[in-house]
């Protein structure tokens, strides 16, 4: 009597839960049902369409929607009569190394950051002069009222809107770029190629909300909670080359960062697919 109270507890909070959040509900239990695989959870085996259905008080067609997405993404295998079960993760390890098999000069996080990007489509908002605030002339090492490159552009992957991403360059810097590149290749990878050699980033990641421009674009509530990102990229005279300011889905963007005790940092981002 107690685990049927339990479990009829337990489904109302998640109905509650799901009826409170803008996203599809299809897309909330898409949502839970990869952070579990990434937990471990479902290591036997996920749970069948009516048991997930009940859980989570909707349709099995609705669960069946989820169950497809994560299928597409790679993250879990059907089989029918069998049932369903985490994919394995050598493949999917697999499949990220394919990805980074482009190597730049750019180092460590840059050129995961460029190896990412390449994985999502771009939409370009923005391609314009605009005369640098006192805020961004320091920033970028100007003087305060000199030409800025402001560049703003979308990034999705085939799971939908990844990133708004916001970029000024000391208008030297982008020379012979056109708009049309900026669709086409990272910033970063432009820069590159046009003569610069890294020196080093400085990024910060805090948190912000939708505004009606970028709920548009980002298609989220206005007011929804994304992840803020702020880098500044110098060159190797430790001159200003780039500064990005990005909004990301949290739930299409992650930041992945692993510290050792002698001081050495591997960190890694992926847009649109989530790593394991």
């Amino acid at each position: 009597m107690r685990n049927t109270q339990a479990r009829s507890s337990r489904a109302t909070a998640a109905r509650s839960a799901m009826d409170s959040l803008p996203l599809p509900k299809y897309h909330q239990i898409y949502l839970v049902l990869r952070q579990k695989l990434d937990e471990g959870l479902y290591d036997d085996g996920v749970p069948p369409e009516k048991e997930l259905a009940q859980q989570f008080g909707v349709g099995r067609v609705t669960v069946r929607r989820a169950l497809e997405q994560l299928v597409n993404e790679g993250l879990i295998i059907r089989e029918a009569g069998r049932g369903t079960w985490p994919a394995p993760r050598a493949e999917q390890q697999d499949a990220a190394a394919q990805g980074d098999s482009v190597n730049l000069r750019l180092g460590g996080l840059l050129n995961n950051i460029v190896q990412a990007s390449r994985r999502t489509s771009i939409k370009v908002l923005e391609w314009s002069v605009i005369r640098a605030s006192p805020a961004l002339a320091q920033a970028l090492q100007v003087a305060e009222g000199s030409d800025v490159r402001k560049i703003v552009r979308t990034r999705s992957s085939s799971a939908g809107p990844v990133s708004f991403i916001t970029t000024y360059l000391p208008v030297e810097r982008a020379k012979g770029f056109t708009r049309a590149d900026v669709a086409r290749k990272p910033v970063l990878q432009l820069l590159e190629e046009s003569g610069v050699e890294w020196g080093r980033a400085r990024q910060t990641i805090s948190a912000s909300q939708a505004d009606a421009t970028v709920a548009a674009e980002l298609d989220v509530a206005i007011g929804a909670a994304l992840l803020s990102v702020r880098r500044l990229v110098y060159d190797s005279n430790d001159q200003t080359v780039q500064l990005l300011h990005g909004l990301y889905r949290p739930d299409r963007y992650e930041y992945q960062m692993e510290l050792t005790q002698f001081g050495d940092i591997d960190a890694r981002v992926a847009e649109g697919e989530i790593l394991p």
